[in-house]
């Protein structure tokens, strides 16, 4: 239809172009009195008129009608989203410090080096404690035979209560002895406190070291992280431990689908706001701390639902929001008809629309705004 209405214009506007040309040819042919020409003239004339009159008709046979694109409504799966961003972390990402100061005299690490829990990371000088402890364990031996020794006497009614209590006393103390130098010494042995990654090492061997804020190394663990948030008070009854979030990483260009762990039992008053905290899978290693995050938590689900492009829907001057729909519809052709709807959450670019639809309705989705009620339309 359109293609017909164009040439019908095209056919017109040249005709107007040329019709000023024309005039001027007619006149010469009449000052030159070539009826001939003059006849062929009025004969071409004729037919010009002619095409114009149909074209007209055309136009006014169509002028009722409009060309739209249309879908037929379906009962859909329909989500919407809290977007929000985020934080990723995790709970293993430590700085390993030296419990007691020292000469670092092994360092048995390096960065990028995978190690597990309770491997040797390095080992800080004793300064002679491993000479007490073998100087306590042999006085505790000692102790623990005179004990044996005079337990046996007392055990036969040969020995002294006295002399036996005191051979305990001594052989106790000394026991408890070895187990806090044994302690003691333990501390200079640099242990990984769980399997993780070494991400840095600021220390060489030699160095005398202590607890500071540098520490000796980083150790990062990135197979349990996690995303944390804040999410404002009015999603406090929607938000639940278990609820499914989409996190989008643009560092990374990568989606990951994660769950809600954890969710604040408090609000923060300065910004009305709960903390929740979103345990993400990181199966390629791509996760680090501190990375920005996008998530998307889903606070609203409805399996049916009557779902419309958000751009169908117009808003009369009385405020109803409204779409058209193609009444009596068939093959290719129907009425235009404005059905007031309630409109719900939007998400996507789609509207779910609470009443005013139902499943099998066609409704107008191109070329909405050309049409009246009433209107005949051809899809």
């Amino acid at each position: 239809m359109k293609k017909v209405l164009l040439l019908s214009f095209v056919s017109l506007f040249f005709f107007a172009c040329g019709s000023k040309e024309k005039e001027t040819t007619l006149d010469k042919l009449i000052e030159a009195k070539n009826i001939v020409a003059l006849k062929e003239k009025r004969n071409a004339l004729q037919t010009d008129l002619t095409k114009i009159d149909a074209a007209l008709a055309v136009l006014d046979k169509k002028s009722d009608e409009a060309l739209v694109e249309v879908i037929t409504v379906k009962d859909t799966v329909f989500s919407h989203f809290l977007e929000i961003q985020g934080n990723v972390d995790t709970n293993e990402n430590i700085l390993v410090q030296p419990e007691i100061p020292g000469a670092l005299i092994a360092l048995n690490v390096k960065a990028g080096q995978k190690v597990s829990k309770g491997q040797v990371l390095g080992r800080v000088d004793d300064g002679g404690m491993s000479q007490q402890l073998a100087s306590i364990q042999t006085q505790y031996e000692l102790a623990k035979t005179t004990f044996e020794r005079q337990k046996r006497l007392w055990d036969q009614k040969n020995g002294s209560e006295i002399q036996y209590l005191q051979a305990k006393t001594q052989m106790l103390s000394l026991q408890k002895s070895v187990a806090q130098m044994k302690a003691q010494l333990d501390k200079t042995v640099i242990k990984a406190p769980f399997t993780g990654i070494i991400d840095e090492v600021f220390v060489e061997r030699g160095q005398v070291v202590s607890a500071g804020p540098q520490g000796l190394m980083r150790i990062v663990n990135l197979s349990n992280m996690y995303v944390s948030t804040s999410v404002p008070e009015s999603y406090v009854g929607k938000i639940q431990v278990g609820t499914v979030v989409q996190a989008d990483i643009t560092s990374v260009g990568k989606t990951y689908q994660g769950k809600i762990r954890q969710v604040g039992k408090s609000i923060n008053p300065a910004n009305r706001s709960f903390g929740i905290e979103v345990s993400v899978p990181n199966p390629e290693g791509l996760l680090r701390p501190n990375q920005v995050a996008k998530l998307k938590i889903v606070d609203y689900t409805k399996a049916s639902a009557i779902v419309v492009p958000s751009n169908v829907i117009q808003q009369d001057g009385q405020g109803n929001k409204f779409v058209f729909i193609a009444d009596k519809a068939q093959k290719n052709n129907g009425i235009a008809k404005k059905v007031i709807v309630k409109a719900g959450q939007t998400a996507n670019s789609y509207t779910e629309i609470l009443s005013g639809l139902n499943k099998g309705d066609v409704i107008v989705s191109e070329g909405a705004n050309a049409i009246s009620e009433g209107m005949k339309l051809t899809f």
